[in-house]
Protein backbone atom coordinates (compact mmCIF):
# COMPACT_ATOMS: atom_id res chain seq x y z
CA UNK A 1 0.00 0.00 0.00
CA UNK A 2 1.06 3.50 -0.74
CA UNK A 3 -0.09 5.45 2.26
CA UNK A 4 -0.68 8.83 1.80
CA UNK A 5 -3.23 9.69 4.95
CA UNK A 6 -0.52 11.56 6.94
CA UNK A 7 3.03 12.46 7.50
CA UNK A 8 2.62 11.18 11.18
CA UNK A 9 2.49 7.56 9.67
CA UNK A 10 7.02 7.35 8.87
CA UNK A 11 8.47 5.02 10.59
CA UNK A 12 11.98 5.32 12.18
CA UNK A 13 14.33 4.95 9.88
CA UNK A 14 17.75 2.36 10.57
CA UNK A 15 19.58 4.86 11.22
CA UNK A 16 17.26 6.60 13.67
CA UNK A 17 16.68 3.32 15.40
CA UNK A 18 20.18 2.80 16.21
CA UNK A 19 20.60 6.30 17.81
CA UNK A 20 17.22 5.50 19.90
CA UNK A 21 19.26 1.97 21.08
CA UNK A 22 22.36 3.90 21.92
CA UNK A 23 21.14 6.32 23.83
CA UNK A 24 22.04 8.08 26.97
CA UNK A 25 18.83 7.86 29.67
CA UNK A 26 17.79 9.16 32.92
CA UNK A 27 14.69 10.17 34.36
CA UNK A 28 13.61 13.33 32.48
CA UNK A 29 10.65 14.04 35.17
CA UNK A 30 13.89 14.56 38.18
CA UNK A 31 16.02 16.36 34.67
CA UNK A 32 18.19 13.70 34.59
CA UNK A 33 18.16 12.58 31.10
CA UNK A 34 21.08 13.98 29.04
CA UNK A 35 19.36 13.24 25.78
CA UNK A 36 16.28 15.09 26.16
CA UNK A 37 18.42 18.12 27.49
CA UNK A 38 20.48 18.28 24.42
CA UNK A 39 16.83 17.64 22.73
CA UNK A 40 15.74 20.86 23.98
CA UNK A 41 18.73 22.94 23.82
CA UNK A 42 18.95 21.74 20.09
CA UNK A 43 15.84 22.77 19.52
CA UNK A 44 15.69 26.33 21.59
CA UNK A 45 19.03 27.06 19.71
CA UNK A 46 17.40 26.62 16.32
CA UNK A 47 13.84 28.72 17.65
CA UNK A 48 16.40 31.55 19.02
CA UNK A 49 14.59 30.78 22.50
CA UNK A 50 15.97 30.65 26.05
CA UNK A 51 14.36 27.26 26.53
CA UNK A 52 12.43 24.09 25.18
CA UNK A 53 10.54 21.57 26.83
CA UNK A 54 10.29 17.63 25.66
CA UNK A 55 6.47 16.26 25.22
CA UNK A 56 4.77 13.12 24.34
CA UNK A 57 2.32 15.30 21.37
CA UNK A 58 1.77 18.14 19.66
CA UNK A 59 -1.78 18.41 21.01
CA UNK A 60 -0.08 18.79 24.53
CA UNK A 61 2.75 21.39 23.56
CA UNK A 62 -0.22 23.89 22.20
CA UNK A 63 -2.69 23.01 24.71
CA UNK A 64 0.43 23.52 27.58
CA UNK A 65 0.97 27.01 25.72
CA UNK A 66 -2.84 27.82 25.82
CA UNK A 67 -2.87 26.81 29.59
CA UNK A 68 1.00 28.73 30.22
CA UNK A 69 -0.58 31.40 28.43
CA UNK A 70 -4.07 32.18 30.40
CA UNK A 71 -6.33 31.68 33.05
CA UNK A 72 -9.65 30.38 33.24
CA UNK A 73 -12.14 32.20 31.51
CA UNK A 74 -9.92 34.87 29.35
CA UNK A 75 -10.62 33.79 25.15
CA UNK A 76 -7.85 33.00 22.56
CA UNK A 77 -8.11 34.37 19.07
CA UNK A 78 -7.23 31.54 16.49
CA UNK A 79 -8.38 30.19 12.90
CA UNK A 80 -11.84 28.74 12.56
CA UNK A 81 -10.22 25.07 11.28
CA UNK A 82 -6.96 26.09 13.45
CA UNK A 83 -5.42 22.53 14.86
CA UNK A 84 -5.71 23.85 18.62
CA UNK A 85 -9.47 24.17 17.95
CA UNK A 86 -10.33 21.72 15.01
CA UNK A 87 -8.36 19.05 16.75
CA UNK A 88 -7.62 18.83 19.88
CA UNK A 89 -10.71 17.03 21.70
CA UNK A 90 -12.09 20.44 23.26
CA UNK A 91 -8.88 21.18 24.39
CA UNK A 92 -8.65 25.19 25.28
CA UNK A 93 -12.27 24.35 27.12
CA UNK A 94 -11.51 21.49 29.19
CA UNK A 95 -7.80 21.87 30.46
CA UNK A 96 -7.09 25.51 30.47
CA UNK A 97 -11.08 26.99 30.56
CA UNK A 98 -11.04 29.15 28.01
CA UNK A 99 -13.12 30.15 25.04
CA UNK A 100 -12.05 31.06 21.49
CA UNK A 101 -12.98 33.91 19.51
CA UNK A 102 -12.70 32.30 15.80
CA UNK A 103 -11.76 34.00 12.59
CA UNK A 104 -12.57 32.75 9.25
CA UNK A 105 -9.08 33.15 7.49
CA UNK A 106 -7.84 32.09 3.78
CA UNK A 107 -6.72 28.72 3.88
CA UNK A 108 -5.80 29.18 7.34
CA UNK A 109 -4.57 32.45 7.18
CA UNK A 110 -6.51 35.71 8.75
CA UNK A 111 -5.02 39.52 8.77
CA UNK A 112 -3.91 42.02 11.79
CA UNK A 113 -7.46 43.92 10.76
CA UNK A 114 -9.04 40.67 11.75
CA UNK A 115 -7.27 40.27 15.06
CA UNK A 116 -8.22 43.95 15.94
CA UNK A 117 -11.39 43.64 15.44
CA UNK A 118 -11.62 40.31 17.05
CA UNK A 119 -10.19 41.61 20.71
CA UNK A 120 -12.69 42.37 23.23
CA UNK A 121 -13.71 45.81 25.29
CA UNK A 122 -12.18 45.76 28.75
CA UNK A 123 -15.76 45.16 30.21
CA UNK A 124 -16.71 42.65 33.08
CA UNK A 125 -19.11 42.01 30.35
CA UNK A 126 -17.03 40.34 28.12
CA UNK A 127 -14.18 37.52 28.50
CA UNK A 128 -10.34 38.93 28.75
CA UNK A 129 -8.54 38.44 25.03
CA UNK A 130 -5.28 37.05 25.85
CA UNK A 131 -3.79 34.93 23.35
CA UNK A 132 -3.93 34.87 19.91
CA UNK A 133 -2.53 31.65 17.92
CA UNK A 134 -1.21 30.85 14.14
CA UNK A 135 -0.80 27.75 12.72
CA UNK A 136 2.27 27.60 9.78
CA UNK A 137 1.93 25.85 8.28
CA UNK A 138 -1.94 25.50 8.31
CA UNK A 139 -2.89 21.60 7.85
CA UNK A 140 -6.52 22.32 7.36
CA UNK A 141 -5.46 25.07 4.42
CA UNK A 142 -3.49 22.36 2.78
CA UNK A 143 -0.16 23.04 4.01
CA UNK A 144 -0.45 26.96 3.09
CA UNK A 145 2.48 28.81 4.36
CA UNK A 146 1.88 32.06 6.61
CA UNK A 147 3.87 34.95 4.54
CA UNK A 148 6.04 36.51 7.13
CA UNK A 149 5.07 40.41 6.58
CA UNK A 150 1.47 38.93 7.57
CA UNK A 151 3.13 37.29 11.04
CA UNK A 152 4.88 40.59 11.60
CA UNK A 153 1.69 42.63 10.78
CA UNK A 154 -0.33 40.01 13.31
CA UNK A 155 1.90 40.59 15.63
CA UNK A 156 2.31 44.22 15.64
CA UNK A 157 -2.36 44.05 16.38
CA UNK A 158 -1.34 41.78 18.98
CA UNK A 159 1.47 43.45 20.78
CA UNK A 160 -0.33 46.81 21.03
CA UNK A 161 -3.34 45.31 22.93
CA UNK A 162 -1.52 43.46 25.10
CA UNK A 163 -1.77 39.91 24.03
CA UNK A 164 0.48 36.66 23.85
CA UNK A 165 1.58 35.28 20.96
CA UNK A 166 1.50 31.42 20.41
CA UNK A 167 2.70 29.61 17.06
CA UNK A 168 1.52 25.89 16.44
CA UNK A 169 4.41 24.81 14.34
CA UNK A 170 4.23 21.62 14.09
CA UNK A 171 5.41 22.10 10.72
CA UNK A 172 7.00 25.02 10.65
CA UNK A 173 10.25 22.86 9.15
CA UNK A 174 8.08 22.75 5.96
CA UNK A 175 7.26 26.42 5.83
CA UNK A 176 11.67 27.10 6.73
CA UNK A 177 12.39 24.71 3.84
CA UNK A 178 9.58 26.03 1.28
CA UNK A 179 10.81 29.43 1.94
CA UNK A 180 14.41 29.09 2.72
CA UNK A 181 13.54 31.64 5.59
CA UNK A 182 15.08 30.10 9.15
CA UNK A 183 12.70 28.62 11.74
CA UNK A 184 14.29 31.33 14.14
CA UNK A 185 13.08 34.44 11.61
CA UNK A 186 9.19 33.17 12.05
CA UNK A 187 9.71 31.87 15.92
CA UNK A 188 10.65 35.90 16.82
CA UNK A 189 7.69 36.92 16.09
CA UNK A 190 6.00 34.64 19.21
CA UNK A 191 6.00 34.39 22.65
CA UNK A 192 5.84 30.48 22.37
CA UNK A 193 6.72 27.88 19.45
CA UNK A 194 5.48 24.57 19.01
CA UNK A 195 7.67 21.92 17.09
CA UNK A 196 6.93 18.25 15.99
CA UNK A 197 9.17 15.39 15.45
CA UNK A 198 6.84 12.62 14.37
CA UNK A 199 5.37 14.61 11.00
CA UNK A 200 7.75 14.85 8.65
CA UNK A 201 11.23 14.48 9.95
CA UNK A 202 9.89 11.03 10.72
CA UNK A 203 10.71 9.95 14.40
CA UNK A 204 8.22 8.04 16.62
CA UNK A 205 7.28 10.17 18.91
CA UNK A 206 7.28 14.06 20.53
CA UNK A 207 6.88 17.56 20.50
CA UNK A 208 8.60 20.42 21.54
CA UNK A 209 7.42 23.67 22.99
CA UNK A 210 10.12 26.64 23.26
CA UNK A 211 9.98 30.02 24.62
CA UNK A 212 11.66 32.24 27.81
CA UNK A 213 13.00 30.49 30.79
CA UNK A 214 10.45 31.17 32.36
CA UNK A 215 7.79 30.72 30.56
CA UNK A 216 9.13 27.28 30.14
CA UNK A 217 9.49 26.60 33.57
CA UNK A 218 6.09 27.57 33.96
CA UNK A 219 4.90 25.08 31.20
CA UNK A 220 6.64 22.35 32.70
CA UNK A 221 4.03 22.54 35.86
CA UNK A 222 1.58 22.21 33.53
CA UNK A 223 2.83 19.72 31.43
CA UNK A 224 3.15 17.43 34.39
CA UNK A 225 -0.59 18.20 35.47
CA UNK A 226 -1.64 17.25 31.76
CA UNK A 227 0.63 13.61 32.29
CA UNK A 228 3.15 14.75 30.01
CA UNK A 229 6.03 13.71 32.40
CA UNK A 230 8.58 11.13 31.06
CA UNK A 231 10.57 8.65 32.43
CA UNK A 232 13.80 7.37 30.39
CA UNK A 233 12.56 9.39 27.22
CA UNK A 234 16.12 9.97 25.74
CA UNK A 235 15.02 6.57 24.05
CA UNK A 236 12.42 8.40 21.89
CA UNK A 237 14.02 11.76 22.11
CA UNK A 238 17.24 10.61 20.13
CA UNK A 239 14.70 9.46 17.40
CA UNK A 240 13.67 13.43 17.23
CA UNK A 241 17.11 14.65 17.50
CA UNK A 242 18.50 12.72 15.00
CA UNK A 243 15.28 13.82 12.77
CA UNK A 244 15.86 16.88 13.15
CA UNK A 245 19.69 16.93 12.79
CA UNK A 246 19.23 14.59 9.54
CA UNK A 247 16.03 14.74 7.75
CA UNK A 248 14.76 18.27 7.39
CA UNK A 249 16.62 19.36 4.21
CA UNK A 250 14.90 16.35 3.09
CA UNK A 251 11.57 17.75 3.44
CA UNK A 252 11.97 19.32 -0.06
CA UNK A 253 11.40 15.76 -1.33
CA UNK A 254 8.64 15.98 -0.15
CA UNK A 255 7.05 18.64 -1.48
CA UNK A 256 7.98 17.80 -4.61
CA UNK A 257 6.44 14.87 -4.73
CA UNK A 258 3.35 16.73 -3.58
CA UNK A 259 3.66 18.82 -6.23
CA UNK A 260 4.35 15.98 -8.69
CA UNK A 261 0.95 13.99 -7.12
CA UNK A 262 -1.31 17.58 -7.42
CA UNK A 263 0.19 17.97 -11.46
CA UNK A 264 -0.41 14.27 -11.98
CA UNK A 265 -4.07 14.33 -10.88
CA UNK A 266 -4.80 17.88 -11.50
CA UNK A 267 -8.28 17.92 -14.24
CA UNK A 268 -9.20 14.40 -13.43
CA UNK A 269 -13.04 13.65 -13.75
CA UNK A 270 -14.42 14.57 -10.08
CA UNK A 271 -11.12 16.50 -9.03
CA UNK A 272 -11.16 19.55 -8.82
CA UNK A 273 -8.60 22.31 -7.12
CA UNK A 274 -5.86 24.30 -8.38
CA UNK A 275 -2.36 22.60 -7.82
CA UNK A 276 -0.69 26.03 -7.50
CA UNK A 277 -1.87 25.97 -4.29
CA UNK A 278 0.05 23.20 -3.12
CA UNK A 279 3.15 24.59 -1.19
CA UNK A 280 4.41 22.17 1.03
CA UNK A 281 3.76 18.17 1.46
CA UNK A 282 -0.30 18.23 1.48
CA UNK A 283 -2.77 17.84 -1.45
CA UNK A 284 -6.32 18.61 -0.76
CA UNK A 285 -8.83 18.48 -3.57
CA UNK A 286 -12.80 18.64 -4.38
CA UNK A 287 -14.67 15.80 -5.13
CA UNK A 288 -17.83 16.20 -7.63
CA UNK A 289 -17.88 13.14 -8.59
CA UNK A 290 -18.66 10.95 -6.05
CA UNK A 291 -18.73 11.04 -1.73
CA UNK A 292 -15.41 11.65 -0.70
CA UNK A 293 -15.51 8.00 1.11
CA UNK A 294 -16.08 6.29 -1.58
CA UNK A 295 -12.80 7.78 -3.60
CA UNK A 296 -11.02 6.97 -0.15
CA UNK A 297 -12.56 3.05 -0.63
CA UNK A 298 -11.80 3.00 -4.32
CA UNK A 299 -8.37 4.35 -4.13
CA UNK A 300 -8.11 2.01 -0.72
CA UNK A 301 -8.74 -1.14 -3.40
CA UNK A 302 -6.44 0.58 -6.33
CA UNK A 303 -3.40 0.04 -3.65
CA UNK A 304 -3.50 4.04 -2.07
CA UNK A 305 -4.60 5.27 1.37
CA UNK A 306 -5.97 8.85 1.54
CA UNK A 307 -8.28 10.32 4.62
CA UNK A 308 -11.75 12.62 3.36
CA UNK A 309 -10.78 15.51 4.40
CA UNK A 310 -14.57 17.30 4.74
CA UNK A 311 -17.82 16.32 3.43
CA UNK A 312 -16.46 17.18 0.01
CA UNK A 313 -12.76 16.84 0.20
CA UNK A 314 -9.80 14.28 0.05
CA UNK A 315 -6.35 14.67 1.49
CA UNK A 316 -3.52 13.36 0.48
CA UNK A 317 0.33 13.73 2.38
CA UNK A 318 3.76 13.28 1.02
CA UNK A 319 6.36 12.46 3.24
CA UNK A 320 9.55 10.26 4.32
CA UNK A 321 8.22 6.61 3.13
CA UNK A 322 6.86 7.82 -0.42
CA UNK A 323 9.20 7.97 -3.39
CA UNK A 324 8.58 9.45 -6.06
CA UNK A 325 8.04 6.06 -8.16
CA UNK A 326 5.46 5.53 -5.42
CA UNK A 327 3.90 8.97 -6.13
CA UNK A 328 3.43 8.32 -10.06
CA UNK A 329 2.10 4.77 -8.82
CA UNK A 330 -0.64 6.75 -6.59
CA UNK A 331 -1.77 9.15 -10.15
CA UNK A 332 -2.12 6.18 -12.08
CA UNK A 333 -4.42 4.71 -9.42
CA UNK A 334 -6.28 8.16 -9.27
CA UNK A 335 -6.35 7.79 -12.72
CA UNK A 336 -8.35 4.27 -13.00
CA UNK A 337 -10.73 5.33 -10.14
CA UNK A 338 -11.13 8.64 -11.95
CA UNK A 339 -12.17 6.94 -15.38
CA UNK A 340 -14.55 4.01 -13.29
Amino acid sequence: MIDLRSDTVTRPTPAMRRAMAGAEVGDDVLGDDPTVQALERRVAGILGKEAAAYMPSGTMTNQVAIRSHTEPGDEIILEAVAHSYFFEGGGPAALSGVSCRLLAGERGIFTAEQVTAAIRPRNYHYPVSKLVCVENTHNRGGGSIWPIQTIAEVAAAAREAGLALHMDGARLWNASVATGIPEREYAAHFDSVSVCFSKGLGAPVGSALAGTAAFIDRARRFRKMFGGGMRQAGIIAAGALYALENHRARLSEDHANARRLAEGIAGLPGVEFDPATVETNIVIFRTTSMPPAQWVARLKAAGVLVLAGGPDTVRAVTHLDVSAAQIDEAVAAFRRVAAG
